[in-house]
């Protein structure tokens, strides 16, 4: 259960079935209820109530996301900058650094504290890697690469299905597609607020839908 903005959670709304069931939408706006396939489904909120769906016209029971037309105001105030991410992607993120740990703690070679005893000396592997400067390139390059993975991963998460179904009502067929001709750069979504970042996938999906319509013209007059 979203408000008028499609951002925002409302929660205490009461959810009813024609059959007698009911229940209230938590923090998240989300709830559960035992229905019939005969049955229909209301939403009341602030002693207004929103028409009746009948459950056999919902084609997807799991993602039956409702907007009311009331603007709501949580505790939580927008900042201005951001970043979000999973338990998923910081697990991922820590894994992936644990595995590589020689590299992200890759340091360049010199003189150190001996081992062996108190006085200052060389480490002989260190003077050895002095004169191996190709592979301290590649493990340059390695170093780059998985930041370049954990960047995808976080894009990935942000930009994902789910968001895009909410924001948008562009077609499930077509959501891959545009995903990858969408597809928003890690800086910017590191570094975009919330409302600039949903602003994108608006107008990025209004662009879409107008190219699509325009091959699909171009379609139907044999072009």
């Amino acid at each position: 259960m979203y408000d008028s903005t499609r951002t925002v959670y409302v929660k205490n709304v009461l959810v009813k079935t024609k059959s007698g069931n009911h229940t209230i939408t938590d923090s998240l706006g989300q709830y559960s209820i035992a229905v019939t396939k005969k049955d229909s489904i209301a939403f009341v909120y602030r002693n207004k109530s929103t028409p009746e769906f009948a459950v056999s016209d919902i084609a997807d029971m799991t993602a039956f996301d409702v907007a009311i037309q009331v603007r709501v105001f949580g505790k939580f105030k927008m900042l201005k900058e951001v970043t979000v991410t999973s338990k998923t992607y910081k697990e991922d993120s820590v894994e992936n650094r644990e595995d590589f740990e020689h590299i992200f703690d890759y340091s360049k070679p010199g003189i150190k504290l001996s081992d062996n005893d108190n006085n200052a000396g060389l480490d002989l592997d260190q003077l050895i890697d002095m004169f191996r400067i190709r592979k301290n390139k590649e493990m340059h390059v390695m170093q780059q690469r998985l930041i370049e993975e954990e960047q995808d991963r976080y894009v990935d998460y942000k930009f994902n299905k789910a968001l895009i179904k909410r924001i948008t009502t562009i077609d499930s067929t077509d959501i891959g597609v545009f995903m990858q001709r969408y597809r928003p750069s890690f800086e910017f979504v590191q570094s975009a607020t919330t409302a600039d970042y949903y602003q994108y996938i608006l107008d990025a999906s209004y662009e879409f839908k107008k190219q699509k319509l325009q091959r699909d013209s171009l379609k139907t007059k044999g072009y």
